[in-house]
C-alpha cells in the first residue's frame, strides 16, 4: 500500500510539473540488447539480442514521462558445472531464446533540453521461449517479469539516443521442486537509436 502510495504521489508531481508547459513526441526504436541470466545453471556471460518497439515522450521544463512498448528476443547458455533440475539435465540444454513485449514506464528527469536521466519500473510478459535439446524444459521460465531501468538519453533534433541498464528484480524460474532450488535473475544492458515521428 505504502510503494502505491508512493508512485502515485510521484506520478501526480511529474504531472503538475507538466501541467502547464509540456512537448508530446511520439516515436519508434530499435537497438540492441545484451543479455544475462544469473543463476546456478547459467553461463553468465552476456549474449547479445535485439529489440524494436515504440515511445511516447511527454516533457515538461524539467520533468517528463516516457511510456514505452516494445519486443525484444534475447539468448542465454547453460553453464559448464550447471546441476540437474527436476529431472532435466540443463547441460543437455543446446539453446535458450527468450521473447518478451516489454512494457517501461520512464521518468524523464532533464540536465538540459537535449539531456535525460531516465528512470523508472518495467513490466515484461514471455511471449515465447524457444529452448533445443531437451523438451522437458519447454516451460521453465516464468510468463511474467518485473525489472528496475536506468540510464540517459541525448536528443540531437528528432532523434533519441538512449543507454540503459535493466535489473530483474523477480525469479525467473518456473521449474517445479528444482533440484538446486536456484534464482533466475537477468540483467539488460540496452541501447539503441529513437526517431520522433510526431
Amino acid at each position: 500500500m505504502k510503494i502505491r502510495l508512493s508512485i502515485a504521489v510521484i506520478f501526480f508531481s511529474i504531472f503538475s510539473n507538466m501541467a502547464f508547459s509540456q512537448k508530446v513526441y511520439l516515436g519508434i526504436k530499435a537497438g540492441a540488447d545484451v543479455h544475462k541470466i544469473i543463476g546456478q545453471s547459467f553461463d553468465e556471460e552476456f549474449k547479445f539480442g535485439y529489440h524494436a518497439g515504440a515511445f511516447l515522450e511527454i516533457k515538461g521544463k524539467k520533468i517528463g514521462l516516457q511510456p514505452e512498448v516494445y519486443f525484444s528476443q534475447v539468448n542465454a547458455a547453460t553453464g559448464k558445472t550447471a546441476s540437474d533440475i527436476n529431472n532435466i539435465n540443463i547441460n543437455e540444454i543446446k539453446k535458450i531464446k527468450l521473447s518478451y513485449f516489454n512494457i517501461p514506464i520512464l521518468v524523464n528527469l532533464y540536465f538540459n533540453k537535449n539531456v535525460a536521466l531516465q528512470v523508472g519500473p518495467q513490466f515484461s510478459a514471455l511471449v515465447n521461449q524457444d529452448i533445443s535439446g531437451e523438451s522437458n524444459a519447454e516451460n521453465a521460465f516464468k510468463k511474467g517479469d518485473f525489472s528496475l531501468v536506468g540510464g540517459l538519453q541525448i536528443k540531437i533534433t528528432r532523434f533519441r539516443v538512449y543507454g540503459r541498464y535493466v535489473a530483474g528484480l523477480n525469479n525467473k524460474n518456473d521449474l517445479k521442486q528444482a533440484i538446486d532450488n536456484s534464482k533466475w535473475k537477468s540483467q539488460t544492458i540496452h541501447f539503441g537509436i529513437g526517431y520522433a515521428i510526431l
